[in-house]
């Protein structure tokens, strides 16, 4: 990565380090991410106990971690009266920037889909109580994940596509919808993301942010891959490179637009902590 782009300050916006997978290591990958200039990071959470440990691991780190709150749709089966109340709960702490991963997931079904659809109603209906942006999830639901969101898009300050995997089709209607959209390491993978990386350019400069998803989706260009094959934020350095070079931009560009984006999504300072 080049030095301009370190400078940037990289923000990654979905990175899921309240996983077990960081147990032993958790603070050595923090200091990893800060040396490859990513000094700011989004713990996702997407359950009742992730939310919970995002937001802890977020208060140990002020100015460096911040988290989200919400059920992923394959949780969305345990989806509760106390999950509603813990995320309500939990959105009232400064660290807690966005409501969600919330959405639809019709790939696997890990829960059925009235649940689904329920459990992301439900959840959009504390974004627009509470004036926070939505992180969203969508895999193979895009006609009902539109039906749910557009409604509701006028009562909500933000929204985000979190890792965008879909077609151009699908982008263009995120982006119509004022969507902002995330781009993973998937964009690095070239048996499933050519797609990604030969539409990617449509995004616009003020809607495009980056994040890794870790401890998933491990950018298969990198040259070389830790045995482990576990993701981590120093890791976004690679999605930003491949974005930049699908987009014919520099990496610095990128850098400064994505950083500057997940800033005003998520009202961070404007510059982050080494």
């Amino acid at each position: 990565m080049c030095p301009a782009a370190k400078l940037a300050k990289l923000v990654d916006i979905g990175a899921n380090i309240a996983h077990s997978s960081f147990d032993d290591d958790r603070e050595a990958m923090m200091r990893r991410a800060t040396d490859a200039g990513v000094t700011r990071i989004i713990v996702t959470g997407s359950s009742d106990e992730s939310n919970v440990r995002a937001a802890e691991l977020a208060e140990q780190s002020p100015g460096v971690l911040y988290s989200t709150a919400g059920v992923h749709p394959h949780h969305a089966s345990d989806y509760s009266d106390d999950s509603d109340a813990l995320i309500r709960a939990l959105v009232q702490k400064e660290v807690v920037v966005a409501v969600g991963e919330c959405g639809l997931d019709y790939f696997r079904n890990f829960s059925p889909r009235e649940a689904q659809l329920s459990a992301f109603r439900r959840q959009l209906d504390i974004a627009k109580e509470t004036g926070l942006p939505v992180f969203l999830h969508q895999r193979d639901a895009h006609d009902d994940f539109v039906e749910v969101l557009e409604p509701a898009l006028p009562d909500l300050s933000n929204a985000v596509a979190h890792c965008f995997t879909g077609e151009g089709e699908s982008l263009r209607e995120y982006i119509a919808m004022g969507l902002y959209i995330g781009i993973t390491g998937w964009i690095c993978d070239e048996r499933r993301g050519k797609h990604l990386y030969d539409i990617v350019s449509a995004i616009p400069d003020d809607k495009l942010m980056i994040e890794t998803d870790a401890p998933y989706l491990l950018p298969r260009t990198l040259p070389e891959k830790p045995s482990s094959r576990r993701n981590e934020p120093m890791y976004l350095t690679e999605v930003l490179r491949v974005v930049a070079a699908a987009r014919g931009q520099t990496e610095a560009h990128v850098a400064a637009i994505s950083s500057a984006n997940a800033e005003r999504f998520f009202r961070l300072p404007e510059s982050g902590l080494h």
